[in-house]
């Protein structure tokens, strides 16, 4: 399903003006638990609501079935990650949940997996709250100019604190590879 037209423009803008509501430089790496609050979110590490080892459970039954849900209570959002995850991909989670807030996706129905309960959304949103997630984590002038410093996806994923994946995405997503190269080839 492709984005509808002019959706990435609109989310590097909105990375921006997030950074800037927290006062971030556009290279600083940006702390998730920071953007969390400033949109209003707890972040609660499921295994301080289900035991452990019915998450590893759920894991044997379909791999990656949870990373990251939220929930609203009494008006509150609480975002739930999945601890049997990495630190990086945690990060990616909670930005995607984080997205669909700054979006204002309603929240759809619940379904259940093995008598654990799961929202689900739909295709369309799925992709936004993705890539506006993503873009949060490395908006473009960030990696620009990581990009001019020769690092790649691997040396970018490192001191950002995200998954390969997702920095090698918005690498090439971005087009920022080409650019560089260009600026290089025209002697600037």
């Amino acid at each position: 399903m492709a984005l509808r037209r002019g959706f990435k423009a609109e989310a590097e803008r909105s990375a921006l003006e997030l950074r800037e509501r927290l006062n971030l430089h556009k290279d600083a790496p940006v702390e998730i638990g920071t953007v969390a609050e400033l949109l209003g979110a707890t972040v609660v590490d499921a295994s301080e609501l289900v035991d452990r080892r019915r998450l590893e459970e759920i894991e044997s039954i379909q791999s990656f079935a949870f990373s990251a849900c939220t929930f609203e209570i009494d008006g509150r959002h609480f975002i739930v990650v999945n601890p049997l995850r990495s630190p990086e991909r945690q990060v990616s989670d909670v930005a995607h949940e984080l997205a669909h807030l700054a979006l204002g996706h309603e929240l759809s129905e619940i379904r259940e997996l093995d008598g654990v309960p799961f929202r689900t959304c739909d295709a369309r949103q799925e992709e936004e709250a993705t890539y506006l997630g993503a873009t949060i984590l490395l908006p473009r002038p960030l990696l620009l100019l990581e990009a001019r410093k020769e690092a790649t996806p691997e040396t970018i994923a490192r001191e950002f604190g995200v998954t390969r994946e997702l920095a090698s995405f918005r690498f090439n997503t971005t087009g920022v590879a080409r650019q560089v190269e260009r600026e290089r080839q025209q002697g600037r």
